[in-house]
C-alpha cells in the first residue's frame, strides 16, 4: 500500500471510529427508576446511580477545569468533595437541564472564609451548553466545567426524571 493510500485509509478509519463512538447507544435507566443516591469518584470521572442500595448505572462525567483537589473558593474551577444533597431541579438554564447540588455547606463556607473569600455556589449536575448539545459524548474527553458535573443531554434527561430533591450525593477525590 502506498503512503498516500495508507494516510487516506487511516483518516477514514478514524472518521468511522468516531462515528461509531458518537452514535453507539448506551444503556438507559430502566423506566420508572427512582435514584435515591449518587456517588461521584472524581479521579475515575464516574458518577454511580443507586436505587435502594443497588447500583443501577455508571455515568462517564466531565468535571471542573481543575479536577484535582476540593473546591475551596469561588472561581477555582474545582468540583467540591463531600456529602451534599440535590436541592433543586431546573429546565431553564444555559445548559440543557440541571440538578443543583447543595454546595456550599457550613464547612465549605467556613473554609473559604479562612482565605478571606467566598465559597462560590451554583454547583450542579448538568447537560451540555444549549449552544453545543451536538457535541454529545465527545464532551467527556476533557474537563471543561467551572466546577460542576457534566453528562450528556440524554443522560441529564433520564437523571432529571429519576432524581428527586433531597437525594444525597457523595463526591470523592
Amino acid at each position: 500500500m502506498t503512503k498516500r493510500k495508507t494516510v487516506w485509509f487511516t483518516i477514514l478509519l478514524i472518521i468511522f471510529s468516531l462515528t461509531i463512538y458518537y452514535f453507539y447507544p448506551e444503556n438507559a435507566l430502566p423506566p420508572d427508576t427512582h435514584i435515591n443516591k449518587l456517588v461521584v469518584y472524581k479521579s475515575k470521572r464516574q458518577m454511580l446511580a443507586y436505587s435502594n442500595g443497588q447500583l443501577i448505572k455508571t455515568y462517564k462525567i466531565s468535571l471542573g477545569k481543575q479536577p484535582v483537589g476540593k473546591k475551596e473558593i469561588d472561581g477555582d474551577k474545582k468540583t467540591p468533595e463531600g456529602n451534599y444533597t440535590i436541592n433543586c431541579r431546573e429546565t431553564k438554564s444555559d445548559f440543557h437541564k440541571k440538578l443543583c447540588i447543595s454546595y456550599p455547606n457550613y464547612a465549605d463556607k467556613a473554609n473559604a472564609k479562612r482565605y478571606g473569600k467566598k465559597a462560590g455556589d451554583n454547583v450542579e449536575i448538568h447537560g451540555l451548553d444549549n449552544r453545543y448539545g451536538f457535541v454529545g459524548k465527545f464532551h467527556r474527553w476533557r474537563n471543561w466545567t467551572s466546577g460542576c458535573i457534566a453528562v450528556t443531554n440524554d443522560e441529564i434527561d433520564e437523571l432529571y426524571k429519576a432524581v428527586k430533591i433531597g437525594t444525597p450525593i457523595e463526591i470523592y477525590p
